[in-house]
């Protein structure tokens, strides 16, 4: 969300970050953990910018709740859970585009995108400033942050199965919603917990830790972006 502040008679521009977490973990998220250095490097390099946080496992978005914001949409006469789903669809939209930026926290889940991700995408789906070919969040940056329990990456046993960052990306990106997407991704998360992936360990733990300076360096950037307005 960009606004406009006067100081000393002169304009200044508040920009805002949108963060949406979908872990499960809680403090041991991976992904809550990547993210929280994207954060800290925007707020340092833009002190006073706002963000606008939404935690889908404390507030999720059921299918219930997409089925009524989409019947809702289409209806002569919305029932009250079909207008409290429109009303929700549009403020989870509202979120979204009043932010100059987004970062969206995405862990694998059964191989594929979380129920909790999916959900909310679906919600903004039925919102018409998202509709196809709209392109509604055109060149704005969007950073994903996704991890995975396992290895899928090139040469891995299980190369491919990750069905979701394929997903998110394309969604997010040009195609679709038409942001200007960077992917973190950290994977073999489970290696420290799994004695069958305790030769990975130090695999493992570099990659985090490249990730790490990997966050830390987007949202540096982001903020250098926008620190210029």
């Amino acid at each position: 969300m960009t606004e406009y502040l006067w100081v000393s008679n002169e304009m200044k521009t508040v920009h805002s970050l949108c963060r949406v977490d979908s872990s499960i973990q809680g403090a041991a998220s991976v992904t809550r953990e990547i993210a929280d250095e994207v954060e800290k490097a925007w707020l340092a390099r833009l002190p006073g910018a706002g963000v606008v946080r939404r935690d889908l496992t404390q507030s999720p978005v059921s299918p219930a709740m997409w089925t009524d914001a989409l019947m809702g949409r289409r209806a002569e006469t919305p029932t009250p859970a079909q207008q409290a789903a429109v009303a929700l669809a549009t403020e989870l939209g509202d979120e979204v585009l009043a932010a100059d930026a987004l970062l969206v926290c995405a862990p694998l889940y059964n191989w594929g995108v979380s129920g909790h991700v999916k959900c909310w995408i679906d919600m903004l789906w039925t919102d018409p400033r998202f509709a196809p070919r709209t392109y509604p969040l055109a060149g704005r940056p969007i950073v994903l942050v996704v991890a995975r329990g396992g290895g899928a990456s090139p040469g891995a046993p299980q190369e491919g199965w990750d069905h979701s960052v394929p997903y998110l990306v394309r969604m997010f990106g040009d195609e679709i919603f038409g942001g200007d997407v960077t992917v973190i991704e950290t994977e073999l998360t489970l290696a420290d917990r799994s004695p069958a992936m305790a030769h990975l360990r130090d695999r493992a733990a570099d990659l985090r830790a490249r990730n790490h300076e990997l966050a830390a360096a987007t949202g540096a950037a982001l903020g250098e972006r926008f620190a210029t307005d």
